[in-house]
Parts: C-alpha cells; sequence; structure tokens
C-alpha cells in the first residue's frame, strides 16, 4: 500500500524556516496551531499575502515544509505555486519576503501582488 504526498506549492528557505520556528516557540502555541500562508483580497496591487500561525479551517490543505506545520486553503494553491518565502534581517530591510513566480506586478511594500 502505497500513500500519496502531496508537494507543498510554497518553500521556504533556511532563514524563514528558522526565523518561523523562532516565532512559534515565542508565542508558545499548542500543537494544533500551523503556519498559515495564503492570500487575501486588497492591497495596493489587489491582493495581499497572508502569513501567520492559525489553527485548521474547513477546505484547509495540510503541508509539512521544513519540519512546519503548514495550514493553506486549497483554492490558494493555485496563486502561491512555485512562491518561495524568505526572510531578511539586514540594515536595510527585516521581514519576510515572497518570491512568487505568479505575480505579474507586486507593490513597494512587497506583501501585495497581482495575477
Amino acid at each position: 500500500m502505497s500513500v500519496a504526498v502531496e508537494i507543498a506549492p510554497v518553500t521556504f528557505t533556511e532563514g524563514a524556516a528558522k526565523e518561523l520556528r523562532k516565532l512559534k516557540d515565542q508565542q508558545e502555541l499548542s500543537d494544533d496551531f500551523g503556519l498559515r500562508v495564503g492570500v487575501e483580497g486588497g492591497g495596493c496591487a489587489g491582493m495581499n499575502y497572508i502569513l501567520g500561525f492559525d489553527q485548521p479551517k474547513e477546505g484547509d490543505k495540510e503541508y509539512y515544509i521544513d519540519g512546519i506545520k503548514v495550514y493553506m486553503h486549497k483554492a490558494h494553491g493555485m496563486y502561491l505555486a512555485g512562491m518561495q518565502v524568505d526572510f531578511q534581517d539586514g540594515l536595510n530591510s527585516r521581514g519576510f519576503v515572497f518570491n512568487n513566480p505568479n505575480a505579474q506586478s507586486t507593490c513597494g511594500c512587497g506583501t501585495s501582488f497581482s495575477v
């Protein structure tokens, strides 16, 4: 008997995975919480990224990416397929960066995009 394992639509750089684990530990969240990755309407370019710890909701798919439990609504996969989440910790910028090959344009804030 074989079990089908679905490939997660997003990946994390080593720096992003390390920062996400640190944030989850700092918030002392229970094991049913995972990282929600998704999109929502709004922002200056039409859509915003969602990145935060949450509990599972109806319609979610669950993935394990670099040891991190990730929840993503199944409809969001088409917007995020191939996206890499990075974490910048430099003098000029600090925070998560979304490298999305599906985005046709992004705005200056880096959290809003259009397809």
